[in-house]
């Protein structure tokens, strides 16, 4: 993943800019996750994307990467982050992950959820599956809840660490991480999904990333296919990515890309987001 190096810190005027785009993100993928089902091909929830975020005045910035042409990453079973929407029809029990983002006014978002599509014949692939889902999500939410009382970034990382090995033994990918988010969609600084020696830039108003732990069932270990592009386990075993895009400012955090805020998902840890004045 390459970075752009910007000024860490946006100002409240910037700030309120970039709710647009986290709000455009969140209904492409609202929208995406009702038509998870069997049956549906990747290449056709990649079109919902696009029609979403269009429709709501934005533009699908993944596809404003180069060589990349698609709205979304649709990532399925040892697929953890970067597949290539297309003809893969998506079968029961798959787990599915996507990540989507969209620019409004040059301003972005970027966003990714995970969901199982249900199997009744293979109930103990689900139930683990979609145990790995709920803890990757847990831990998500877990950083952005320390990310509301940090002193620097980095602590995220060790919540998020934290919150997974409290479930259980899992992998946690190393190689990708999360990111800063604002005129571009991968900014200056890292978000680590584990703990670090350093502790990382401080937190404080006008600090805005992006923070998605990719979780698997077995190794953290991968590989990229020949597309350049989709990144796999190593051992087969099946992943899971959730994201949002978070900004600190004066009066706490903002969860851009989740429709309350993040106020549900914070709730469990006793933390309040504020909006954005």
């Amino acid at each position: 993943m390459r970075f752009t190096s910007r000024g860490l810190y946006k100002t409240p005027a910037e700030l309120r800019l970039m709710l647009r785009p986290g709000a455009v993100t969140a209904a492409s993928l609202a929208a995406v996750r009702a038509a998870i089902r069997a049956g549906v091909a990747t290449i056709e929830l990649d079109r919902i994307a696009e029609e979403t975020i269009r429709s709501l005045g934005g533009e699908p910035n993944f596809a404003m990467v180069p060589g990349y042409h698609h709205t979304l990453c649709v990532s399925v079973n040892e697929e953890v982050v970067h597949g290539i929407p297309g003809d893969r029809v998506l079968q029961p029990g798959d787990i599915v992950s996507v990540d989507s983002g969209a620019d409004v006014g040059g301003w972005n978002g970027d966003s990714a959820i995970t969901v199982v599509i249900p199997d009744p014949s293979r109930p103990e692939i689900v139930a683990d599956r979609q145990r790995l889902a709920d803890v990757t999500e847990h831990s998500l939410w877990a950083g952005i809840a320390a990310l509301s009382t940090a002193r620097h970034l980095n602590e995220v990382g060790a919540a998020v660490e934290d919150a997974i090995e409290s479930r259980g033994e899992f992998g946690i990918l190393e190689e990708y991480i999360g990111h800063g988010i604002g005129r571009s969609m991968h900014e200056e600084p890292p978000v680590f999904n584990y703990r670090v020696r350093h502790n990382g830039p401080a937190v404080k108003p006008g600090l805005v990333v992006a923070i998605e732990p990719m979780v698997t069932l077995g190794s953290n270990e991968t590989r990229v296919l020949d597309d350049d592009w989709t990144v796999v386990t190593s051992d087969g075993s099946a992943g899971a990515h959730f994201e949002h895009s978070v900004a600190v400012h004066a009066d706490g955090i903002w969860v851009l890309t989740a429709e309350d805020g993040g106020a549900a998902g914070l709730a469990p840890f006793g933390v309040t987001p504020t909006p954005i004045a």
